[in-house]
């Protein structure tokens, strides 16, 4: 089977929302480092290497949303599609305390080489479906509950925009009436990065946009996905009306 850097779940449907799953595999592209990075399976099980959960409900809340989901196909490890291409976290050597052996001593043929054959693809797949129409930007993404050395995070879902906050300060209202637990506003994260993911097909083409972060223990099954999924879509289409968009 042919690798891809990429895949589009229903590229066909015509709902409101695009949605995007930067971190969705923790897969090793067999051309790079010959498919392995020096890590354990447990490492690469990890949160460092992938958001755990987020496809799944991804592509559940594309499937209720009529939206397709264009999701990586690489880990965050090999190459981070929500960084800006010049950003020197791009291709990480140190992750929550670990090692990335193959990236240690990174040239810049390499580095090139995977910009060229996995982050650029990803994101003119995603410009290819934000393009098609006038959509609302979604971006699906995981968090875990606590990093190393660091404080317990009490959030079960943060919601980012760190601009635009037509979708995200209605979805907030929806989801802290259903929510017993505090909703993180930019939370766990406090922000975005210059040429990131969601700067380069959101922010920056002035699309509505809310980037979503559910914490991981809540969505490792498929199950607990599926059940997210369509709480979130309920609360994801009342925002949009409140917005009226």
């Amino acid at each position: 089977m042919t690798y891809e850097p990429y895949f589009i779940d229903g590229a066909a449907r015509q709902g409101r929302w695009v949605i995007t799953c930067d971190h969705a595999t923790n897969t090793v592209p067999p051309h790079v480092a010959d498919g392995d990075l020096g890590l354990p399976d447990t490492e690469m099980d990890r949160h460092i290497a992938y958001d755990i959960g987020a496809l799944g409900v991804a592509l559940a809340l594309g499937r209720l949303l009529d939206a397709p989901v264009v999701a990586s196909n690489f880990s965050r490890l090999v190459i981070d599609p929500n960084r800006g291409a010049d950003d020197p976290t791009l291709i990480p050597q140190l992750y929550d305390g670990t090692i990335i052996p193959a990236n240690r001593y990174l040239d810049g043929t390499e580095r090139q080489r995977r910009i060229d054959r996995l982050y650029d693809p990803y994101h003119e797949a995603i410009a290819g479906q934000a393009q098609a129409r006038e959509v609302i930007f979604l971006a699906m993404h995981s968090f875990t509950p606590r990093l190393k050395d660091r404080p317990p995070r009490p959030w079960e879902v943060g919601v980012l925009s760190a601009q635009d906050r037509r979708i995200a300060d209605p979805l907030i209202a929806h989801l802290g009436r259903t929510l017993d637990s505090p909703i993180g506003d930019n939370e766990p994260y406090a922000g975005f990065f210059p040429g990131d993911s969601f700067t380069r097909h959101a922010h920056g083409p002035g699309r509505p946009n809310v980037l979503l972060e559910v914490r991981q223990d809540l969505i490792a099954t498929e199950a607990d996905q599926s059940e997210w999924a369509h709480r979130i879509a309920t609360h994801l289409e009342a925002a949009r009306q409140d917005a009226n968009l």
